[in-house]
Formats: C-alpha cells, sequence, structure tokens
C-alpha cells in the first residue's frame, strides 16, 4: 500500500474541535492520518476551501497533507454542501487523475461518501467509507435528516468495497438499517493519543484551571441538541442538595443550524435553576489541551441522543476519569457499566444525577473506577488502528471492485 487518499469535506482535520462542525471527526482524520503516513502510507485528506487565506496544500507532517479544493462560497453552510458536491468532485478527479495517483479512497461522512462513490467509477480505485453518523440511527431518536442523505448513504453502503464500524452496534445498524453487505464490513476502532491523554495529577490540573476542591463536572463537545447538554445541566440541578458546590464545566461552542438556539436553551436553563456560577462554559480548546480538563473532572458526562463511537469518553477513561454516559452507540462498548463509568438508558436527568452522586459520594469506588478506565482506554491505540486499515486497504487494491451499476 503506497497511498491513499481521504476525503473530508464538510471539515478540515485542521480546524478547531468543538466549533462549527469540528468535532470527533475531525480528530479521527487528523490522527487516524498521522498514525497512516508513520506506517508508510502517503495519505492526501481533501477538504473544502473555507477561508481565504487557506493555502492549496498544507504539509502537517511527513506523510500527511491536507488540500484545499474550490467548491462553492466560502461560506457555504453545511445544509447547503450538497449543492458543490459535484464542483468538489470535479477539483478532486483533477488531482486525482495524476500519474502517482492514490491506490484508494477513503470517505468520511456521506457527503464525501457521494464524492468517493463517484471518484470510485471515474478511477477504478477501491472505495473505503466510514460514515461517523448514520441518518436513520438519527431519526429514530428524534434527529431527523433530509431523505436525500437517506437515499445517498444507502448508495454508498451498496457500493462501498469495504464499510467501516466504530463498533458492534454501528455494524449491526448498518445491516438491519441499510441491509449492508455483513461481509464488507469491518469493525475497526479508533484510537487514542496516550502521549496526551493519560492519568495525571488532579490537583495539578484543577490549579491550572483556576478550580478548587469543590466537585468537578465535565462536558465537552459541540452544542447541538444530540449532545444533550441540557440534560447535563438538570442533572447538576439534582445534585444541588447533597452537593451544592458542585461545578459543571462545559467545554465547546454552538454548532449546526441548531447550536445558537441549543445555547441559548442552556443559559436559560442554567438561569431558570438556579445555577448561576455553578455551569462554566469554555470556549472550543485545542485538542491537546482537553486532557487538562479531563484530569480536572471527578466525572465525565456523555448525555449524547445518538453516539456512533464516542471520543470524549475514550479520551476521559483514558485521563483515569469516569464517564457517565447515555446507553447508546458506541458508548456500550466504551463504558463497562458499573466499572469503568454508569450507562444510562433514560433521558431522566435524576438517573445521571444518581450515578454522578454514587461516584462522588464514594471515593474508593471512584478510585477503582479510574484505574478501571484507564486500563481499558490503554487497549484502543491509533497505530492498531492504522496498521489493520493499512492491510486492509492493501487487500482491497488486489480485490475486484464491487459494482453497483
Amino acid at each position: 500500500m503506497r497511498s491513499l487518499a481521504v476525503l473530508s469535506l464538510h471539515t478540515s482535520p485542521l480546524a478547531q474541535p468543538g466549533s462549527g462542525d469540528s468535532g470527533g471527526m475531525n480528530v479521527y482524520v487528523r490522527e487516524l492520518v498521522g498514525a497512516l503516513a508513520q506506517a508508510g502510507v502517503r495519505t492526501e485528506v481533501y477538504t473544502r476551501r473555507s477561508a481565504e487565506d487557506q493555502p492549496d496544500f498544507v504539509d502537517v507532517e511527513p506523510g500527511f497533507r491536507v488540500v484545499h479544493v474550490d467548491a462553492g462560497p466560502l461560506d457555504l453552510a453545511k445544509e447547503d454542501l450538497p449543492e458543490v458536491l459535484d464542483e468538489f468532485s470535479d477539483g478532486v478527479a483533477r488531482h486525482l487523475q495524476r500519474a502517482d495517483g492514490p491506490d484508494a479512497i477513503h470517505a468520511n461522512y456521506w457527503l464525501s461518501g457521494v464524492v468517493g462513490h463517484r471518484l470510485k467509477h471515474e478511477l477504478s480505485l477501491p472505495l473505503v467509507s466510514t460514515f461517523h453518523t448514520l441518518a436513520r440511527v438519527k431519526a429514530e431518536t428524534g434527529d431527523a435528516e433530509p431523505e436525500l442523505r437517506i437515499q445517498a448513504e444507502t448508495e454508498v453502503i451498496a457500493c462501498s468495497d469495504a464499510i467501516l464500524a466504530n463498533c458492534a452496534a454501528e455494524a449491526t445498524q448498518l445491516v438491519e438499517l441499510y441491509g449492508a453487505d455483513p461481509t464488507r464490513i469491518e469493525i475497526v476502532p479508533p484510537g487514542v493519543d496516550h502521549a496526551f491523554f493519560s492519568a495525571g495529577d488532579r490537583r495539578g490540573a484543577r490549579f491550572a484551571l483556576g478550580l478548587g476542591d469543590h466537585p468537578v463536572l465535565l462536558f465537552a463537545g459541540r452544542i447541538q441538541p444530540l449532545k444533550g447538554l441540557t440534560i447535563a445541566i438538570a442533572a447538576l440541578a439534582e445534585l444541588s442538595e447533597s452537593h451544592p458546590d458542585a461545578l459543571l464545566l462545559v467545554v465547546g461552542g454552538a454548532s449546526g443550524a441548531e447550536g445558537r438556539a441549543e445555547l441559548d436553551a442552556a443559559t436559560s436553563l442554567v438561569d431558570a435553576l438556579g445555577l448561576t456560577g455553578r455551569v462554566r462554559f469554555v470556549p472550543p480548546q485545542p485538542h491537546h489541551l482537553l486532557s487538562t480538563y479531563y484530569r480536572a473532572a471527578d466525572v465525565c458526562i456523555v448525555p449524547s441522543r445518538s453516539e456512533s463511537f464516542g471520543l470524549v469518553a475514550l479520551e476521559a477513561a483514558a485521563c483515569g476519569t469516569p464517564v457517565v454516559a447515555a446507553a447508546v452507540g458506541g458508548l456500550l462498548t466504551l463504558v463497562d457499566d458499573g466499572v469503568t463509568g454508569f450507562l444510562i438508558d433514560n433521558r431522566d436527568p435524576r438517573e445521571y444525577a444518581g450515578a454522578i452522586g454514587t461516584i462522588l459520594d464514594t471515593p474508593s469506588f471512584a478510585e477503582s473506577m479510574a484505574a478501571a478506565a484507564a486500563e481499558s482506554a490503554s487497549h484502543y491505540t491509533w497505530s492498531t488502528t492504522a496498521a489493520r486499515l493499512r492491510r486492509l486497504y492493501a487487500d482491497l487494491t488486489s480485490r475486484a471492485l464491487v459494482n453497483c451499476r
């Protein structure tokens, strides 16, 4: 396997996670490609140019290049990106048609999947697809997506030479909701960078953040309805009697069409529940700096309505922080209920508060959870992920391509 083209149309691996449309997928692409480059796979990531000052190429490290492709107005909203898929495809195709083109294409998210599907047929290259989220899964939890997306995902899944699932739950969803061929699904979980995300001194982390000895809860990620920030805020209110000094750190920014409204709803809820001063909103942080916030927290709360994997939960665990999370998607794999954290199978803030209270009120139990969480997370590494995918890419280059036409 010599080289790879990675498609990440709607968000760049260079973007700040936790703001705009940047989140776990940015981390996934950046860390995976970095690990592939270190394993000897020359990789170029194609993303849409969204600012005038973005150069045509950015060499992140040897073997890892980001290519900015012109497609539509710079400030085009994510909801309007389907209108520029052909323009983006044309730009990527011109770049790939050079003599030293890639051996395979890896598309991330459905928008890039549409582009990858077209380029697969035009250039006779194997297509690997990672969806990160699925429209039909989101619809089951009340987050409806356009029919255009559902149809596109169905077509891309039908023609991908390999479909990557982050966990067994996602593999099941691909088969049951989209009719995916199980023999083409590869379960390859993401990793975590243990050089940054590892257990450390909580007092030192709190000193760095200007925090005291009071209980600290953490919500990290984009602020949008899907992520459930209002559940975390309401859970804090439920703890007011037993832990009146508990603080909730919210690290991240508004994201997507409903992000601003969700942030407004969250701040209004803080006021309504009398939590002013007990919820601290922190702007999105450089990814590696999140480790300080994880280490400072007693508990990380992940109340998402759906989650294909849940990198926040994995990073928190790697830092030795117990996680209280929704019992959905990849979180079912990442959180060992009662051992590394707790899984909550409903949206009741009282249930979250009860689990959080158990951790706060039982120091010995919290310590054992922290140790178990760090141990569990130690098995997830980007080098392992990259090694598995490198073998997969190489295998696909020797197979006949799946043909949907």
